[in-house]
């Protein structure tokens, strides 16, 4: 769905970072939309030990996905647990920490500055009319200062994004995804999903819609939204009486942990515009194929938008923005244990199943 131009913007832009564990190439293109809603994060010095990787897909407009990657990794860097060690919960608490952000008078003013040039003017002037002195920076614990002002009452976003984000501490890879955005990793050149499309048609996803009191009508929630899972789109969350985890459209994450090896090859990060075009299979043999003969890995990531771009927009695949980030390891990789053979059970390869549940912390 979205409106199409009469021919494809194909300017990417591309960059590429390494540290002693890695290296990472990513790319993003607009192609055949009006406008590039796809955002994303790349930090491969989070913090000592800790690379943090994010493709944030928005719709509806772009700021929700912009706010993310401006916002999303500081918030799990400024969670109790993550000082405890516990980059899981405080991952999932950051989804909903976005949500939580993006009310009131501080959140419309982010997003408005994000936003379009007039808006962004707006919300500039206001920022210096009604912020408080003093306000939130990024040394203050976790707190959101409360304005005063004209959009104090401001619900959140009706556009939203989805999240897919893979945190790489020490051996330890977590993925956290909400909607449909995707992680794959290489281990010996066979692709395993370390994420899940949240479709409303998904069992567990319509299950949680009904109980909420939204529909399902033509795949879409309540008829307009294809995602059962996303940060904003606040107007599918209104239920005083339910928990964020509960509301129509939710943005708790699937959280999914594995213990890195030296069988792994790279892992990819990547929004459905590339899902629609390639299976998880065939994006990992092509990225192997090229990496044969390419040392740029965003030149991989070009190649591949390349590829999936639509010559028309008769068909309607090809024609989305299209974000990548591919995350190659450096051999050796440090393992605490060899659960390397125990743990490619738990994956799943095929592209139509989704990863067994004991592979999950929801």
């Amino acid at each position: 769905m979205g409106i199409y131009l009469s021919s494809p913007k194909t300017e990417k832009f591309s960059e590429d970072g390494e540290n002693d564990r890695l290296r990472y190439g990513l790319s993003s293109m607009q192609g055949w939309r009006a406008t590039m809603e796809d955002a994303h994060a790349a930090y491969p010095d989070l913090d000592d030990s800790t690379s943090f990787f994010g493709v944030y897909d928005g719709h509806g407009g772009k700021v929700v996905a912009k706010f993310c990657a401006k916002f999303l990794h500081q918030q799990v860097l400024k969670n109790k647990a993550y000082a405890a060690g516990d980059v899981g919960t405080s991952v999932q608490k950051a989804f909903f920490r976005m949500d939580e952000m993006m009310k009131g008078q501080r959140g419309w003013r982010e997003l408005a500055v994000l936003g379009d040039k007039i808006n962004k003017f707006t919300g500039m002037i206001e920022g210096l009319i009604w912020s408080p002195r003093g306000g939130d920076s990024n040394d203050q614990p976790n707190d959101w200062a409360f304005e005063e002002g004209p959009h104090s009452d401001f619900a959140g976003p009706t556009s939203g994004s989805t999240a897919c984000v893979a945190i790489i501490r020490n051996n330890h890879l977590i993925v956290a995804n909400a909607g449909d955005s995707r992680c794959v990793i290489s281990r010996k050149g066979q692709a395993y999903n370390l994420s899940r499309d949240h479709k409303p048609d998904l069992e567990a996803e319509k299950e949680r819609i009904l109980k909420a009191g939204g529909f399902i009508h033509a795949g879409r929630v309540n008829g307009s939204l294809n995602l059962a899972r996303a940060i904003g789109d606040m107007e599918f969350k209104q239920n005083k009486f339910l928990s964020a985890e509960k509301q129509i459209v939710t943005a708790n994450p699937d959280i999914n942990s594995v213990e890195l090896c030296d069988d792994d090859d790279f892992v990819v990060l990547a929004c459905d515009g590339i899902w629609d075009c390639m299976s998880s299979q065939q994006l990992v043999d092509f990225i192997h194929e090229q990496l044969h003969s390419e040392s740029k890995i965003s030149a991989v990531c070009e190649r591949v938008l390349e590829r999936c771009l639509a010559p028309s927009t008769a068909g309607g695949e090809g024609c989305d923005n299209m974000t990548m980030i591919i995350v190659q390891f450096k051999k050796p990789i440090q393992s605490t244990s060899s659960t390397s053979s125990q743990q490619s059970l738990e994956f799943k390869s095929d592209d139509s199943s989704p990863l067994p549940e004991e592979s999950e912390s929801m």
